[in-house]
């Protein structure tokens, strides 16, 4: 016997409702379906709250609302975890989510507020004075060397530069779309910035991204050859992820068919398991290994960047892969999106980007070694503002994946693993994937990314800087509210007022 109610109440105004069928036709849960009679009926324990139904329907006749029944209150025992217990004890399973920590956890970036310049230090008009918003990730060399007829040599950069201190994070080919991974490569193209491959290899109707292109390399190897490495702007050796730190990755057989089979080089119908460890990497020293092997297969012309989990040791780990001969360091803070991952995990392991971020770059300041690495910051980066903050933080750059997907048309119903995406994102059912236009998409992320830059643009104009090269690391920008001691302590700023 099941004893999990719906989480979710489809509501049909039948005034409004003229029976067209249309939800029957876009959902892609079967939450809506037309009885014998021809009666359209719902089932609410289908519904997944994708808002697909509500947003197409003619007539406004939809609403999804959730569940009224409640059980006996509870403040311990609340309501989820008594429908989690009931779950596993019918199915014995672990629990599955997609995307990000849900729970009321504490956001830093909301208890952080950015200073502004008012009489000494006056404001910048942005829209009548220039604003650098470009970025140049990599090592960096300070020292100024001259040529022989004393004149200041130009430095040879061995970086990735992009026009907005913004870059689309790693989502694989088979979790998302292959619409969606064409429409971040044609934004990406367009913004002159990156977008990642995430661990699934890159389809060969990409390379002709490829001058904007990150090419993942994680424990799997999935679709790793000579040609996938050099065919990237940079390579990303995958450790970890925000979402699911010290856990691998599982692409179910069902999803391993035609073309994701090819680009991952696995046979049809087979599992893609990453293994929670690289089976070569087992010390700093093994990571430097791998990170020079990589170099030397793309003749030194591809910076590499280490993806690593925010964890609580993350200052120490951060401060070995700098010294391991990586370009750039990206940190994943534990609210980062996935397409599946462990409930438990998701929900209970890893640390927040802002004290990992803050941590990361006093140490290195600390060391004498920032300038050694750039750090790309991701995980749950909502807003320009979040953005500039990390930045702030030390941070050189952000990468933002749920962010992106929203403006896909993604409405976080958290249901990716399941392969049903009615906005044809997280799917590879033809018929829900064609929903997602490639070029519509791309124009949205294009229009996203422009008006977060404007809004970075203003509130920089706002501080007195003119360029995000002045912003990185400088906490004078922030101020806390609401932060204990300790947690101004390790974020490195004052409390407001002070």
């Amino acid at each position: 016997m099941e004893y999990i109610r719906a989480r979710f109440e489809i509501l049909r105004d039948t005034d409004r409702c003229n029976g067209c069928g249309r939800c029957v036709r876009e959902c892609a849960s079967g939450a809506h379906y037309l009885d014998e009679s021809g009666r359209l009926r719902a089932s609410d324990c289908k519904c997944v709250d994708c808002q697909r139904c509500v947003e197409t329907c003619p007539t406004g006749a939809l609403k999804i609302a959730l569940n009224r029944n409640t059980f006996h209150p509870n403040d311990n025992w609340g309501d989820r975890y008594v429908e989690e217990i009931h779950r596993q004890a019918a199915t014995g399973g672990v629990l599955l989510s997609s995307m990000g920590n849900p729970n009321p956890m504490p956001s830093y970036f909301d208890r952080m507020l950015l200073n502004a310049s008012q009489v000494t230090n006056p404001p910048i008009d942005p829209l009548r004075e220039p604003m650098e918003t470009k970025v140049i990730l990599g090592r960096k060399d300070r020292r100024i060397t001259r040529g022989s007829d004393g004149k200041i040599a130009p430095k040879a950069v061995r970086g990735l530069t992009s026009d907005v201190p913004l870059l689309f994070s790693a989502m694989s080919y088979g979790s998302i779309s292959y619409n969606a991974h064409a429409a971040l490569a044609m934004a990406a193209k367009e913004l002159n910035t990156y977008y990642n491959t995430g661990e699934g290899g890159l389809h060969k109707d990409f390379y002709r991204y490829g001058d904007r292109t990150i090419v993942q390399v994680a424990s799997g190897r999935f679709g790793v050859h000579a040609d996938y490495l050099n065919a990237g702007a940079a390579i990303e050796i995958k450790m970890g992820q925000g979402a699911k730190p010290g856990i691998g990755g599982h692409l179910p057989a069902e999803k391993i068919a035609g073309d994701i089979s090819a680009t991952r080089m696995i046979p049809v119908g087979s599992d893609a398991i990453s293994p929670a460890p690289h089976h070569d990497i087992y010390s700093i020293e093994d990571l430097r290994q791998l990170v020079d092997s990589l170099k030397e297969a793309t003749a030194h012309a591809k910076p590499i960047i280490v993806k690593v989990a925010a964890v609580h040791n993350i200052a120490a780990i951060a401060s070995g892969i700098a010294r391991s001969g990586a370009d750039i360091i990206a940190i994943d803070g534990y609210r980062g999106g996935t397409g599946a991952a462990p409930t438990r995990i998701r929900d209970n392991v890893g640390i927040p980007i802002e004290l990992a971020l803050a941590a990361v770059d006093s140490r290195l300041r600390d060391e004498g070694i920032r300038d050694n690495v750039s750090l790309i910051a991701g995980g749950s980066i909502r807003s320009s503002a979040d953005m500039i903050k990390a930045i702030a933080l030390g941070a050189d750059a952000v990468y933002i994946g749920t962010a992106a997907l929203c403006a896909l048309g993604c409405h976080l119903c958290r249901s990716c693993q399941q392969g049903k995406c009615s906005w044809g994102i997280a799917t590879q059912n033809p018929e829900l994937t064609k929903r997602l236009d490639p070029e519509k998409g791309a124009a949205r992320l294009v229009n996203l990314v422009n008006a977060w830059t404007h809004e970075a643009e203003e509130i920089m104009g706002g501080m007195g800087i003119n360029a995000i090269e002045a912003l990185r690391g400088n906490r004078l920008m922030l101020r806390g509210i609401g932060l204990n001691d300790r947690e101004l302590s390790i974020l490195g700023i004052s409390h407001a007022g002070e």
